[in-house]
């Protein structure tokens, strides 16, 4: 699948609607997804039609998160040139942080949410997940460290929730996400789409620049935060290490890790 196709983008009564378009993936998002992902972004910050934006996953999940093999299995010397996981010019971080007019994005989750995609939807702006929905911060389990997400939970007040995730990298629900404060809404199995886009409709009949004024406001204090975070375990080098290599390896060999070694 080409580029373009990964992600789909519509327009419609003042909302728009981002699709992640790789449903036989589980929407793994790989460095051309991110790219992709980047362009229908900024297809939005641009289109003078739009003022809200909804993001969402086809298939039955929104997102598998990071695609292992493409991005965490390279080798060493491309993990230092690169400086990790993520490809030149393909960096998850950056998608909400570089807006020119910062207009609102929605989340809108359902099935699965991992890893890079728990990332994501936390940098939205508001946040709709079906009920029954998986969330899950698999960069614990794979070795990677949590110190981003850490900071996520941090910024929307999970406090003790986020501090037991980042940590310990359980599987939680939608229900206990909403418990915790860290989503607005859980919607009726199959309904999140229309949720958000009632929410979307809240939204947009606010004047636009008051709306954007607030999303510049909030993505700033946020980009600040996970980036303080990021820079105090950037040293540690985590891509690098033997256990993150063999945490990859396992999973995309189907097969429980080898005993780590903290190195």
């Amino acid at each position: 699948m080409d580029e373009q196709h990964l992600v789909e983008y519509a327009c419609s009564e003042r909302i728009a609607t981002i699709t992640l378009n790789r449903p036989d993936k589980l929407n793994a998002v790989s460095d051309e997804v991110v790219r992709a992902l980047d362009a229908a972004l900024n297809r939005f910050d641009l289109d003078p039609e739009a003022e809200v934006a909804i993001l969402n996953g086809k298939g039955r999940a929104f997102s598998s998160g990071a695609d292992v093999r493409q991005r965490q299995l390279r080798s060493r010397e491309e993990f230092e040139r690169l400086g990790g996981p993520q490809g030149r010019g393909a960096n998850s971080a950056d998608l909400l942080t570089r807006a020119i007019n910062w207009k609102p994005v929605i989340a809108a989750v359902h099935g699965y949410v991992l890893g890079l995609a728990l990332g994501l939807t936390l940098e939205c702006d508001l946040i709709v997940a079906a009920a029954g929905t998986r969330f899950q911060l698999t960069e614990t389990s794979r070795g990677l460290g949590a110190s981003r997400y850490w900071a996520l939970f941090q910024y929307r007040n999970a406090a003790a929730f986020g501090d037991e995730i980042a940590l310990t990298g359980r599987f939680f629900t939608a229900e206990e996400a909403f418990a915790a404060g860290i989503i607005n809404r859980v919607a009726p199995e199959g309904r999140h789409l229309d949720v958000a886009r009632e929410l979307a409709q809240q939204v947009a009949k606010n004047p636009p620049l008051s709306v954007r004024s607030t999303v510049r406001t909030r993505r700033w204090y946020m980009e600040r935060l996970t980036r303080e975070a990021q820079f105090i375990a950037a040293p540690f080098r985590l891509y690098l290490t033997e256990d993150f290599h063999e945490a990859a390896l396992a999973f995309t060999e189907k097969r429980p890790p080898r005993p780590f070694k903290g190195r």
